[in-house]
């Protein structure tokens, strides 16, 4: 067996969860992810090979898929709603984290592991929700805005929870670290907002001028190509259009 008979094996089980999870009523994406785990390494995963070479082609499906999904939203369908996104996830956070602690907690778990779950429960993923919004048709809705704007700012707020949240037990010793780190990010997030915006479709024109399909596929750039001219250009040149299936 090899590469070919996992892919085989995963796309018949991706197929058998989707199947199951439309006669739930429940988004596709959830049959999957459920195929995923029980053909993955902590539930034996003994019908797969090579679990590393799976985890690669994974990480590249999930890039196109995030891909496609950035092309159908722009950043600024997202300013009406940054007030809400912020405040809106800020307070989510603070309750899930608690809650969850709580239950920790009476569980009889240490704080700190009660924090951690309240840590990791707290955030949602944002592939996962976005693949939702769209197989329901609600990207473009105010909802849908709201949500996205959420996920944003929970994508942004796993930095300074990776630095506190090891480092429970000496709060003080991380603060220095979460300082240095929320600079760097907005730094980084300044830049690529700029280079999103303006160096990248200016950059996209210049490209599309030459009419070269394979030069226009090598530059294209992400969820900041949504807000190029050219972004559904790069969408039909990467998904395969009906007449072709």
């Amino acid at each position: 067996m090899g590469i070919a008979a996992d892919v085989a094996i995963i796309v018949t089980a991706g197929f058998l969860g989707g199947i199951v999870a439309q006669r739930l009523r429940q988004p596709l994406i959830l049959g999957y992810i459920a195929a995923g785990i029980v053909l993955g390494p902590v539930t034996g995963g003994v019908l797969i090979y090579d679990p590393h070479d799976i985890e690669l082609l994974a990480e590249i499906g999930v890039a196109l898929l995030l891909f496609a999904l950035g092309i159908e939203f722009s950043l600024k369908e997202l300013r009406p709603v940054r007030s809400v996104a912020l405040l809106g996830t800020s307070i989510q956070i603070l309750l899930t984290v608690g809650v969850a602690a709580g239950v920790g907690l009476g569980l009889g778990w240490p704080w700190t592991d009660a924090v951690w779950f309240g840590g990791c429960v707290s955030l949602s993923s944002t592939m996962v929700i976005l693949k939702t919004l769209q197989s329901q048709g609600r990207l473009g809705t105010l909802s849908s805005r709201v949500m996205i704007g959420m996920l944003l700012v929970q994508d942004l707020a796993v930095v300074p929870l990776l630095i506190l949240l090891p480092k429970l037990t000496d709060l003080r010793s991380g603060m220095p670290d979460l300082g240095w780190a929320l600079v760097r990010s907005a730094v980084f997030l300044a830049l690529m907002i700029v280079v999103g915006t303006r160096v990248i479709p200016w950059l996209m024109r210049r490209v599309s001028r030459w009419n070269s399909r394979e030069l226009f596929l090598l530059t294209v750039a992400g969820i900041v190509l949504s807000e190029s001219d050219h972004a559904h250009q790069a969408l039909s040149d990467i998904i395969p259009c009906p007449c072709s299936r």
